[in-house]
């Protein structure tokens, strides 16, 4: 067995990829990031953004940290580790090392302890191969990275690149569909630890090949650049087309729906083949969103799909929004006394047909994932990676400032309160003067709830208050009175002023009160001290441009 597999890897090596070319680097001009060098033609071939640099730091950082914390060799995954080694014995991956390390003129014989290169990286789409090359020269304990394209000038820029960079015994140059060579992965039993889908627009084509090429709590990194869809206010029949859901049209929130589109997306897919994910880290930045999932076989968990999906009302007025999970679970006592649980459908709607505050109009967004959009375990990894590990590395991560910013806000987001409210928007609506955001998140925090700030949207709250605190709150903050004979009729704020006591419960009125309105103080509190402590930071959220006219770039002209 063991001569028929080097047999494989010999004639993989030695007759399909070319014998190695002279390079001249004054051909080229050079692109310096990370540690990789890379050689980049004069002739826009193949498709290259700089600005893209912070996307692949932080893919650095956070594959690292998911090796430490879920790796095939990590602490917690014991019993894992050893089914991954039952598939390929240890002798067999130490004479195909050997093989590899002949095949690239080394005559050195590779370490047999335990911290052997373990991790098998697929970049679906890798384009000049920089992303793969920064993997092979940054990452710990990569085995192997497949660098796959489908324009021939790519695959012979990632094979140049690699050489050049001296990795090409990691970096392996591949042509193909992706979407063929990871079905045909699948139809191989090759799976991969990480897969990495960055493409340009929609990742919707992919996903479904990669979710069937992965490994048991593999580390899946998706990237979509069609915000204008996803986020946008004039393509709904397209996002639910590619997405299976709708976007908060003409909603500030809109950029948080589009995260969990995606996650549905990505969600409903893995379920398909009784596999759930679970979001690590979710970002919404600049022109793109990524989000980074663990991907884990568990058909138990799938039952669970339907309770943590929901649909969204949103007002197309004031903008108020109210939630509708698709089903509910409820933990009953079986006839042994012991506890189980029963899947049942939702109740609803939550909302009447207009919206109670201003009588405007809902609309429906959804379905879309419902549950916590990061991991506290991960991100606390991911900030100790970039704090300790990358401090004294030069230039090397130079986002370093940009991924502390945005992922210590994503730390602190509340992880049960899905979407954000801007006070400057709830006072334009409400012709108030905009209060502090310190004395919004007091008020709130006064009634007895939590508050915290988003990274998607500056000077926007997270909060699990419903809209009549928020706008209690709002109104109170304004030591004015409100003349509501000054206010066009016809307005979403003289609608939500004039009819204030008709959906404010009093407290004295019998019915048993949300909160109660003597409470509201403005002083400082617990939710506003951290709220202020956060901001005080200085947090870096936006990379300075690197270029003029950055951005989403047009894609590469091959002709």
């Amino acid at each position: 067995m063991l001569q028929a597999v080097a047999s494989k890897i010999k004639s993989k090596i030695f007759d399909s990829e070319p014998k190695r070319i002279e390079i001249n680097p004054d051909d080229y001009n050079i692109v310096k990031e990370g540690k990789a060098e890379i050689l980049f033609p004069k002739k826009e071939t193949v498709f290259y953004n700089p600005v893209q640099q912070f996307n692949r730091d932080l893919s650095v950082t956070c594959i690292k940290a998911w090796d430490n914390l879920y790796g095939p060799k990590s602490s917690g995954n014991g019993k894992k580790s050893k089914k991954a080694q039952n598939k390929r014995s240890i002798e067999e991956d130490e004479d195909i090392a050997k093989i590899r390390r002949l095949a690239d003129g080394s005559k050195q014989e590779i370490s047999t302890s335990k911290h052997a290169p373990y991790l098998k990286i697929l970049e679906a789409l890798s384009a000049t191969g920089l992303r793969a090359i920064r993997y092979a020269h940054e990452i710990p304990n990569v085995k192997e990275i497949v660098a796959n394209d489908l324009l021939p000038e790519a695959v012979d820029s990632i094979r140049r690149n690699a050489e050049y960079n001296k990795v090409e015994n990691i970096v392996k140059p591949n042509i193909d569909d992706a979407n063929v060579l990871m079905y045909r992965n699948k139809s191989t039993n090759t799976r991969y630890h990480v897969i990495d889908l960055d493409p340009y627009g929609t990742v919707t084509p992919f996903v479904d090949a990669a979710l069937q090429t992965i490994e048991d709590d593999g580390l899946m990194l998706v990237t979509c650049t069609d915000l204008s869809v996803l986020a946008g206010n004039g393509y709904p029949e397209k996002c639910f087309a590619l997405y299976g859901g709708v976007n908060m049209v003409s909603h500030e929130a809109t950029h948080e729906s589009a995260l969990r589109l995606v996650l549905n997306l990505l969600s409903q897919s893995a379920a398909k083949y009784k596999k759930t994910i679970e979001p690590l880290l979710s970002l919404s930045i600049d022109f793109y969103v990524r989000v980074f999932i663990k991907v884990k076989t568990s058909p138990i968990n799938v039952k669970n799909l339907q309770s943590n999906t929901m649909i969204t009302y949103h007002c197309s007025q004031c903008g108020s929004y109210h939630n509708q999970h698709l089903g509910r679970i409820q933990e009953r006592s079986g006839k042994n006394g012991k506890p189980f649980k029963k899947y049942l459908v939702a109740q609803g709607p939550p909302v009447d047909s207009k919206c109670k505050f201003c009588k405007g109009t809902y609309h429906l967004a959804g379905p879309m994932y419902a549950g916590a959009l990061h991991n506290k375990e991960f991100l606390d990894e991911v900030l100790r990676i970039n704090k300790v590990e990358h401090a004294n590395m030069g230039d090397v991560y130079g986002t370093r400032k940009r991924i502390e910013g945005m992922v210590t806000l994503a730390s602190k987001e509340l992880a049960d309160a899905p979407f954000y409210f801007s006070p400057n928007n709830i006072s334009s609506i409400l012709k108030l003067q905009v209060p502090p955001l310190k004395k919004v998140v007091a008020g709130l925090g006064s009634l007895g709830y939590n508050c915290s700030l988003s990274h998607a949207q500056p000077s926007s709250l997270k909060t699990d208050a419903p809209w009549e605190a928020i706008w209690y709150v709002m109104k109170e903050c304004d030591d004015k009175e409100v003349n509501l004979e000054k206010m066009n009729p016809n307005t979403a704020g003289y609608k939500i002023l004039s009819t204030f006591d008709q959906w404010m419960p009093e407290e004295e009125d019998g019915r048993e009160p949300m909160f109660k309105k003597s409470d509201l103080s403005f002083k400082e509190n617990e939710q506003s001290g951290a709220v202020e402590k956060l901001r005080k930071l200085k947090i870096v959220r936006y990379q300075e441009n690197p270029t003029k006219n950055w951005g989403p770039k047009a894609r590469p002209n091959s002709s």
